[in-house]
């Protein structure tokens, strides 16, 4: 079965999929942006949850249920801080679409949105950014068994606009 790509624009929490990636900060407790959304819409029980996590390094990932939103699982992945592209930036970055992907793996999820992980208050350029996470899920995303469908989940025009055209849809 062959992966579906899928561009939506607007804010991931209102997405009703197996799974959202949140772009958290290293403790998961909340935080601007995507993060923040997704911690009020789930509700304070997604807080308490995580705090049990103790953190997550940057480039790893890790679940938790989804609480209040339409998504039965959150893959917390923490992304780089863009600091040029010479401090291991793509790699790191690179690291969170792959981790979150093995979760996906792990638990046998069939759908998926990635936000632009990065690319907010971590500076990450959003072409090159857009670039890694279309790379790794047509890398990966094939060779999971469960897997259907993969959304990325633009907060603005420019940014579904390039995904658009980087997916080719």
């Amino acid at each position: 079965m062959s992966v579906k790509y899928e561009v939506y624009e607007g804010s991931i929490t209102d997405l009703d999929v197996e799974a959202i990636v949140n772009a958290a900060n290293n403790s998961l407790l909340g935080g601007g942006g995507v993060d923040g959304a997704i911690h009020r819409v789930a509700g304070p029980e997604l807080k308490k949850f995580c705090m049990g996590l103790h953190g997550c390094d940057t480039g790893d990932a890790k679940i938790t249920p989804g609480f209040n939103l339409k998504a039965l699982h959150v893959i917390h992945t923490v992304g780089p801080v863009w600091r040029g592209g010479g401090a291991g930036e793509p790699e790191l970055l690179k690291s969170c679409y792959q981790r979150s992907l093995e979760l996906v793996e792990k638990f046998g999820l069939k759908s998926i949105a990635f936000p632009s992980i990065s690319t907010g208050a971590y500076k990450y350029p959003l072409d090159k950014a857009a670039e890694i996470a279309i790379s790794v899920c047509h890398s990966q995303g094939g060779n999971l068994p469960t897997l259907e469908r993969v959304i990325f989940a633009c907060f603005g025009v420019e940014s579904a606009s390039l995904y658009r055209r980087l997916l080719n849809n």
